[in-house]
């Protein structure tokens, strides 16, 4: 998962509501794998086949409040990048969801406002430098990520950052 991502991403949404469950996001029985591919083939497998069809379309997520609540699992955001989801947006995240999408390289914003406005098939585009995210010609405002948060989103996640903080030193 080592993709340099742009600061500015995005494409055709998908809604969901509140609480999205990572029990939804990736049904458990699939947790035996780590593959972000193979679990993206299941990501949102217990709302059916439309849905996962319509996600596979998506790069973005929508979601309401307490996206990703339930249990803690690094799956739920991994199987997201596997399906080819590039940002999640959402009115709230469970801290879990929030903190293993940084750590495996999936932006994750927060911004209500975005969220009331986008409907499903908008094109949505998240700059997460600048704190923007855009739906048709109108751009919501969310606090930017801390250059540390870019960093390791740029790297692909929190191991890659480490990998290339460690190697630099090293030299």
């Amino acid at each position: 998962m080592s993709t340099t991502l742009n600061e500015r991403l995005g494409g055709r949404s998908i809604v969901f509501g509140d609480d999205v469950n990572t029990d939804v996001i990736i049904p458990g029985r699939y947790l035996i794998s780590i593959d972000p591919v193979e679990l993206g083939s299941h990501a949102f497998e217990p709302l059916g086949p439309d849905v996962q069809a319509k996600l596979a379309q998506s790069p973005v997520v929508v979601g309401g409040r307490n996206f990703g609540c339930g249990s803690a699992r690094e799956q739920a955001a991994t199987c997201l990048i596997g399906v080819g989801v590039k940002a999640v947006v959402a009115r709230s995240y469970s801290r879990v969801f929030f903190r293993n999408a940084i750590n495996t390289g999936l932006v994750a914003v927060e911004c209500p406002a975005a969220v009331d406005a986008i409907q499903e098939g908008d094109d949505v585009w998240v700059d997460y430098a600048a704190g923007l995210v855009t739906v048709g010609d109108q751009s919501y405002p969310f606090a930017p990520f801390p250059p540390v948060l870019q960093e390791i989103l740029e790297a692909g996640g929190l191991i890659e950052h480490l990998m290339k903080k460690f190697a630099k030193e090293k030299n």
